[in-house]
């Protein structure tokens, strides 16, 4: 393995690289780091995780200098916010050791804070097209100045319809300018883009011709699933032997926030990254999956490309990508760095055509994938997963107090009532009963009446006393306690004809 110090690169960055563990060169960082840093125009093609960030970033840095001055001289473009944060974070890294400064320009963020430090001088701007094109025109980011441009994830731009935002900044950067491409496919239209803004740029392919389109440390195994079955059988797989953190990518942003939920559910500690999320969300969610917080991500294709985790085990797509390339960048996070990894894809029956398509042109050899349930054992031998794995890791949470509290109920209300007080669950019918006269009785011409009242008082306390608020069976009230609507009705004519009553005492 050649060593960036054999390629000429500057000892404090070799320092900031060994600070991190790296001390060997990649392939495609043998072959375009020796040409970037003399000023040749490169479009540089490798597989997903090789290494392409610092295949670019190591000459960005080391032709701007020990000491740049102020203001922008380098600009890096990249298609996701995603992919924004951790390509800052690659340069800030190769930085770490001069007075250089990073800026990371994207969408999703309060301007302030990317305003306040391009005032304060940064010289490497990574950002996303839409933002860097809206500070430019309210002049708050000069790219006039811009002698190094980098596109990465090129193929990304043309997918996402980035193509005129890319000529526009291509004609507000410095005429004379090193300019560099990289990708992991390199579609015709990208290669007739390139050739068009790059002084003749060296295509470099770094890949082994024996190894086949996709990463040989790459181990992918194709299912044929049925949707109801595939939060079991990924719930299965997240218990598989040796499993280190996953992503599992959906099409859609529902299904990724179903899919959250449900695993969260069954007891797993996933997060998501999708777009229904703000940006803030989204970058927290990250943050934690790296940091070993969570090790399940649940995402869509918008962070296909910006996941950068050297340990991630496992990748699987819950539902089929639209096409090969998107196929090559999802399994792309796993089996980064020169490690081994795992890629499970499901088929539904009615994405078979999806799957034959890619299929045929990454050459799989897989026509027709294996139909898989999460019963089935060839999925347990596949994945090493333990022998009767079940789909679920929690139970339940008990409720074993809310059911004593509400045996309880009962006895402290007869407590209360034979307490005279009006605590306890019968507070409310006592205030009813006993907090003034009934209806009519100011007219009664006695003290007849009165009596009526404190009688039936007392025999309501007398009732209460035996148990109110309750259903025995004897009386008419409802099983949640409560006196019935005829019962309430029947007390206030009850009381218009004792107050009636009290009127014609004095007469017999």
């Amino acid at each position: 393995m050649t060593t960036f110090t054999d390629m000429g690169v500057d000892a404090d960055i070799v320092e900031a690289l060994a600070a991190k563990g790296i001390v060997d060169a990649f392939p495609i960082q043998e072959q375009t780091i020796p040409l970037g840093l003399p000023g040749q125009d490169i479009i540089g093609q490798a597989k997903t995780g090789t290494g392409k960030t610092f295949g670019f970033g190591i000459p960005v840095v080391q032709r701007l200098g020990l000491d740049p001055a102020p203001g922008v001289k380098a600009l890096i473009v990249v298609p996701t916010r995603e992919l924004a944060v951790q390509v800052y974070e690659d340069m800030d890294m190769l930085t770490s050791n001069r007075s250089t400064s990073v800026v990371a320009i994207y969408g999703g963020k309060a301007y302030e804070g990317q305003i306040d430090q391009l005032k304060a001088g940064a010289q490497i701007v990574v950002g996303t097209p839409g933002r860097l094109i809206d500070l430019n025109n309210q002049r708050l980011l000069d790219l006039s100045n811009a002698t190094e441009v980098v596109l990465d994830e090129a193929d990304k731009m043309l997918d996402l319809g980035f193509l005129p935002d890319i000529e526009k900044i291509f004609q507000k950067v410095a005429p004379v300018r090193h300019t560099m491409l990289y990708s992991a496919t390199m579609p015709g239209p990208i290669v007739a883009l390139a050739r068009r803004f790059m002084s003749n740029p060296i295509h470099i392919r770094a890949t082994d011709p024996d190894e086949g389109l996709t990463q040989a440390n790459i181990k992918h195994l194709v299912y044929r699933a049925h949707s109801l079955d595939k939060d079991e059988v990924i719930a299965r797989i997240l218990q598989a032997e040796g499993r280190g953190k996953t992503v599992v990518f959906t099409r859609t942003k529902r299904a990724a926030q179903r899919l959250v939920d449900e695993l969260n559910d069954r007891g797993f500690n996933a997060g998501a990254v999708h777009g229904d999320m703000s940006q803030e969300a989204r970058e927290r969610s990250m943050a934690a999956f790296k940091a070993g917080k969570k090790d399940i991500l649940i995402a869509t294709d918008v962070a296909a490309r910006g996941i950068d985790v050297d340990d991630v085990t496992h990748v699987i797509n819950h539902t089929i990508p639209d096409d090969e390339k998107t196929y090559l960048h999802r399994a792309g996070r796993t089996g980064r760095a020169g490690k081994t990894g795992i890629a499970v894809t499901f088929v539904d029956w009615e994405d078979l055509h999806k799957w034959a398509l890619i299929n045929r042109a990454l050459e799989f050899g897989q026509p027709e994938p294996v139909e898989t349930y999460s019963s089935s054992p060839h999925l347990y031998e596949d994945l090493d997963i333990p022998a009767g794995t079940k789909g679920r890791i929690a139970k339940a949470p008990k409720t074993d107090t809310v059911r004593t509290q509400r045996a309880r109920t009962p006895e402290r209300a007869a407590d209360a009532a034979e307490a005279g007080t009006d605590e306890g669950g019968t507070r409310r019918r006592r205030r009813r009963r006993s907090g003034g006269t009934p209806v009519g009785s100011t007219f009664a011409e006695g003290a007849d009446g009165g009596s009526d009242v404190s009688g039936s008082a007392a025999g309501s306390s007398e009732r209460d006393a035996e148990g109110g608020g309750t259903h025995d069976g004897a009386g008419k009230e409802h099983h949640d306690g409560k006196p019935a609507p005829a019962r309430r009705r029947r007390r206030r004519r009850g009381g218009s004809g004792g107050a009636g009553a009290a009127a014609q005492a004095p007469q017999s």
